[in-house]
């Protein structure tokens, strides 16, 4: 599964980010393998998306969403 499927609430933890230039943007911004991501918002028309990494907010389109791989933890409580 992939970050542009991933529905709000929902909580999951990175496992891999494919491609080479934006895998290092993203690292960067700090989404990294092993941390725990979560979609907080969704723009009105679909895109960008708006998600929470540790105590960061970055907007994604759902473009470069694709490219990350996820594993579902749980729906937030």
């Amino acid at each position: 599964m992939n970050l542009s499927q991933i529905k709000s609430g929902q909580l999951a933890t990175v496992t891999k980010v494919n491609g080479d230039v934006l895998a290092l943007k993203l690292f960067e911004m700090g989404v990294l393998p092993g941390e725990e991501v979560e979609l907080e918002n969704i723009a009105p028309f679909g895109d960008p998306i708006a998600i929470r990494v540790g105590e960061s907010k970055l907007c994604l389109r759902l473009e470069d969403a694709a490219h990350v791989e996820i594993e579902l933890k749980a729906w937030k409580e």
